[in-house]
């Protein structure tokens, strides 16, 4: 598995979409991804390793997690060093009535569709961050191949024209339509 990882983010945002990962045996297949690179003014490796950031700096294929605005997780995927792929959108195929459980919800689109929603609903926390792919809780896997379309990333200020945000066509699972 490292060896996919071990490639620019972009191209791995890319190509995650439409794999399956799961926490605990909660998850299903992922329909929205954006890349971030060490190059990105948008990215937390921009300005080099910190605390907060080391683990993108590490090997790949480890999962990178930051709390967000100060009030929910988010999961990175590491790849090349300063570089990571933002999980944003998940289908849910397993595990649903606990998604249901964490998130108060029953409205399958709605479970997790967004990157604070998606880690709400896996059990995903800062307790995970720097922990390898390769390893229990996680388990991501390729699926069969699915038509992938492109926008710009959302919520960001800085370095906002690149189309580095990816979506399974079509799909009612993620964060914001695509045109």
């Amino acid at each position: 598995m490292s060896s996919f990882f071990r490639r620019d983010a972009v191209t791995v945002a890319h190509d995650l979409v439409g794999w399956r990962f799961s926490v605990d045996g909660v998850g299903g297949r992922i329909v929205e991804t954006e890349a971030y690179r060490n190059d990105d003014a948008a990215s937390h490796a921009f300005n080099g390793s910190t605390p907060r950031n080391a683990v993108m700096f590490g090997p790949p294929a480890h999962v990178y997690v930051y709390l967000s605005y100060g009030i929910h997780w988010c999961v990175n995927f590491v790849c090349l060093p300063g570089c990571a792929v933002l999980i944003r959108g998940l289908e849910p195929e397993t595990g649903i009535d606990k998604m249901i459980e964490r998130r108060g919800l029953t409205n399958l689109p709605q479970l997790c569709s967004g990157p604070g929603k998606l880690t709400q609903a896996l059990g995903i926390d800062l307790t995970l961050n720097g922990r390898s792919l390769d390893a229990q809780p996680f388990e991501l896997s390729q699926a069969e191949p699915v038509a992938v379309v492109t926008d710009k990333r959302i919520g960001i200020t800085k370095n906002v024209d690149p189309l580095w945000r990816f979506g399974a066509l079509g799909s009612r699972f993620v964060s914001k339509r695509f045109p």
